[in-house]
């Protein structure tokens, strides 16, 4: 589709906008919009012509995004997205779509869902590419500024705009090398607590958690040692350490591929509540709704395994 103004603004910069914004490369953009290089340079000059902005400039071997496209990024996706839906047919064909989903998770989630989920794009929509990003280890309006498409996992966004679906509570479980010393016998609070040091999981590098929490409820303290970013970084230190470790049900597949034990914690610990979270300009978008779909129904084979 192609609309345009009696000004003579070309409406369809806004996809190449997207795109070119999407992608941070014009020969990443011009592939998905099917242009050569030299036509999608002069769309992209056409477009800082029309904003009065750079919009993406070199940054070594690489483009970056100026401060201004990355204030108008959310609502050139918004609009496009709109667009999109309003003349998209009632019985959209998936098959026929063409697309780049952002979905925002740990990497746990992602080692736990993306075999599945990349293997239903392939059957119900092979025009839709995945992007799996790692969270941040600071908060950010990820899914207002259409940074991601999708957040999965623990959800803790206190934004008003933002859909939020809880699914199912999860459970964290104690994770050591095989022949631990914490194997052997009845672990009570005490041993948990004080024959092993520990190694803690989070993406701001806390040292203190729940589980700290609930030992100091019962007049007890760990040794926390240090902290990784990931579940997965922190079972390779793990199996070669005599440290002992916690995860959630997502990482239990991985712990045991690498030969790892895990272990019921003997200790009253809050649930994880995993749910979805996106921003309601996705609302109507039938491959955003497959999407939703589709990552709704693997989290709840986890959650029905659990």
């Amino acid at each position: 589709m192609r609309v345009t103004q009696s000004s003579g603004l070309d409406l369809n910069l806004l996809v190449a906008l997207d795109v070119l914004l999407e992608e941070q490369s014009v020969g990443g953009a011009a592939r998905r919009l099917h242009l050569s290089e030299p036509a999608m340079s002069r769309t992209l000059g056409r477009i800082r012509k029309a904003l009065g902005d750079p919009v993406l400039v070199r940054a070594g071997r690489r483009m970056v995004p100026t401060p201004r496209a990355l204030a108008v990024r959310a609502e050139v996706s918004a609009v496009v997205e709109r667009a999109r839906a309003l003349f998209a047919p009632a019985d959209t064909d998936l098959r026929t779509v063409t697309r780049t989903f952002t979905v925002l998770c740990h990497d746990a989630v992602a080692a736990a869902c993306g075999p599945d989920l990349f293997t239903r794009a392939a059957r119900d929509a092979p025009g839709i590419r995945l992007r799996f990003l790692t969270e941040s280890h600071v908060d950010g309006p990820f899914l207002r500024e259409g940074t991601a498409d999708l957040e999965v996992g623990v959800i803790d966004t206190v934004a008003p705009e933002v859909r939020v679906e809880s699914l199912y509570e999860d459970r964290m479980v104690g994770v050591v090398r095989a022949g631990h010393p914490l194997l052997e016998g009845e672990l009570t609070p005490e041993r948990f607590a004080l024959e092993a040091d520990h190694l803690t999981v989070s993406r701001r590098g806390k040292l203190h958690g729940p589980v700290d929490e609930a030992l100091a409820g019962l007049g007890l303290a760990r040794r926390v040692v240090g902290s990784v970013g990931t579940f997965p970084a922190s079972l390779f230190v793990l199996r070669a350490t005599d440290l002992a470790g916690l995860i959630n049900s997502w990482s239990v597949p991985l712990a045991r591929a690498l030969g790892l034990t895990t272990f019921d914690v003997p200790l009253r610990l809050p649930p994880v509540h995993v749910g979805l979270a996106w921003h309601p300009r996705h609302d109507a978008d039938p491959a955003h709704g497959w999407l939703r779909g589709a990552v709704r129904e693997i989290l709840a084979e986890w959650s029905d395994a659990l």
